[in-house]
């Protein structure tokens, strides 16, 4: 009887979430370097997408390095052993390098005195490294995108259910609820080719528990708010691997964590299409617009930095249906225009350009949507 009850617990404890058994829980703070990152990669989930109407978390403000950096120490990145030889190759292929960190507004991106097909490789070295595959790659725009991978981090009392929140306090448990992330990278040639800028972001799903504490208590994925130590730990890491040192790099990373407030408006445009207006010059916009880009993990095809044009293909809310469930969200997507125009000395706008020429209703009411999204996230 005492072996089949221990064994009926040890079935309860074990569903719906990982476990580990410790004492009292602590709390800790890490600094730059000194954050536990452990991917499964064997757990890589190539079938996870953002929701369409996932609110994006402001990033203004978002960024207080200074509750994170105290008492600093030096620290190596650690590779898993299977990576091993990942690892000995990049340290054959990595020179020194100087590696910059840029800011304007929450956008902080980095300036690598190497040619951009050298960062390329590296990037993807970088990423593998931690056990990503890479989902896209488009080399032509520079843009590198891998697919969701899991970690697990604690899960909070309230966030588990009844039965397993009584037996955590009962058995002195911890659960965990899995997390998995994705990364996007933008490399831009830059100084004539002989440097590159790099963009990083990040984007986050977590399992989370529905009907707790009932007989159908299961688990769902949803989108999560950016972490954004996470992001930040993960631009130190690949400063590193791109041949920063260790200290210079922290050093460099916390003289950019002050925020500058930027402040665009939409106005209405020619055909009463919607337009932002930017308090920055024409390359200034232009990194923000694609960084933005970047956060709502738009599907750029093409660029044209000297135009100064985005072309992108997304689908509109009211277009899906019974369609895109069967045939994913590629079949109905649209491909549109983002053009950004500088206009005075310190005034650029951008604008939303409808390459069928329908010039719609619809589209254009969509374009007061799209650039209000984009400009939700400065």
């Amino acid at each position: 009887m005492v072996i089949r009850k221990l064994t009926t617990l040890l079935l309860v404890l074990s569903l719906g979430g990982c476990v580990s058994l410790g004492g009292k829980e602590q709390q800790k703070q890490n600094g730059l370097g000194e954050r536990d990152i452990k991917y499964y990669s064997n757990k890589t989930l190539t079938s996870l997408e953002v929701p369409p109407d996932l609110t994006k978390p402001s990033a203004q403000n978002a960024l207080k390095l200074s509750k994170y950096v105290a008492n600093i120490q030096e620290d190596l990145i650690s590779f898993s052993e299977k990576d091993s030889i990942i690892k000995e190759v990049s340290n054959v292929l990595r020179t020194p390098s100087n590696v910059e960190v840029m800011k304007s507004g929450s956008l902080r991106w980095l300036v690598v005195d190497k040619k951009s097909d050298a960062v390329w490789s590296l990037a993807k070295g970088f990423f593998k490294s931690h056990g990503f595959v890479i989902k896209k790659a488009n080399k032509k725009i520079g843009v590198m995108e891998t697919d969701f991978l899991e970690n697990h981090p604690e899960t909070p009392d309230q966030s588990l259910g009844l039965i397993r929140s009584i037996l955590r306090k009962a058995t002195r448990t911890r659960y965990t609820l899995p997390i998995a992330d994705k990364y996007r990278l933008r490399i831009e040639p830059v100084d004539n080719g002989n440097k590159t800028e790099v963009y990083l972001s990040l984007t986050s799903m977590q399992e989370v528990l529905t009907n707790k504490g009932s007989d159908d208590e299961n688990t769902i994925w949803q989108s999560q708010a950016k972490d954004y130590t996470l992001e930040t730990e993960m631009l130190y890491r690949l400063m590193i691997f791109l041949g920063s040192d260790n200290a210079l790099a922290r050093e460099k990373i916390m003289a950019a964590r002050e925020q500058q407030e930027l402040t665009m408006k939409v106005a209405k445009s020619v055909g009463g299409y919607a337009k932002l207006v930017f308090p920055l010059t024409q390359y200034e916009t232009w990194n923000n617009i694609g960084w933005a880009l970047d956060q709502l993990g738009i599907d750029v095809e093409d660029k044209d930095v000297k135009e100064g044009s985005f072309y992108i293909n997304i689908a509109k809310e009211e277009d899906k249906g019974i369609f895109s469930r069967v045939f994913g969200d590629d079949a109905i997507k649209q491909s549109f225009q983002i053009v950004v125009r500088q206009v005075d000395s310190n005034i650029t706008e951008v604008y939303f350009n409808d390459l069928s020429e329908e010039n719609t209703q619809a589209t254009i009411d969509f374009s007061y949507q799209f650039l209000g999204d984009i400009a939700k996230q400065f």
